[in-house]
């Protein structure tokens, strides 16, 4: 496989480690967005959360809550993001979860700000959806 976060983790690649577990470890991220900007993945290959198993899904936020501590013991604001899917802005097909710091005027908006095209949902089209996911 030719993962570069698949690399990182099996040590093939250097990377800037800043915490490790058995099934998770986060590191800074290469071509950060901001200072600080850093990556937690699962050791294991998988493109989508859904396709962890429940305690290697655990391990990994675990991971992102303790290195979003620290980082926000430094910048006091932080983005955390996950792009779920090649559809939805992932970029390496290997989970991964951002931890960005942000600051007053870096330029960058809210998650609302990404989506132009936002649909304009009736009562009715809410409770369809609504069942259709809890099905």
């Amino acid at each position: 496989m030719d993962c570069i976060f698949c690399k990182i983790a099996n040590g093939k690649i250097p990377a800037r480690i800043i915490l490790e577990s058995n099934k998770s470890l986060a590191f800074l991220d290469a071509f950060p967005l901001a200072s600080g900007h850093s990556l937690v993945i699962p050791k294991k290959h998988y493109e989508k959360i859904q396709q962890m198993p429940a305690d290697e899904n655990y391990d990994l936020f675990n991971l992102v809550q303790q290195v979003t501590e620290k980082i926000d013991a430094l910048t006091n604001a932080e983005l955390i993001a996950v792009h779920n899917g090649k559809e939805s802005g992932q970029e390496i097909p290997h989970v991964h979860v951002h931890i960005i710091p942000r600051s007053a005027g870096d330029g960058a908006g809210a998650v609302h700000s990404m989506f132009r095209n936002r649909p304009k949902l009736s009562d009715k089209e809410f409770d369809q959806i609504l069942d259709k996911i809890k099905d």
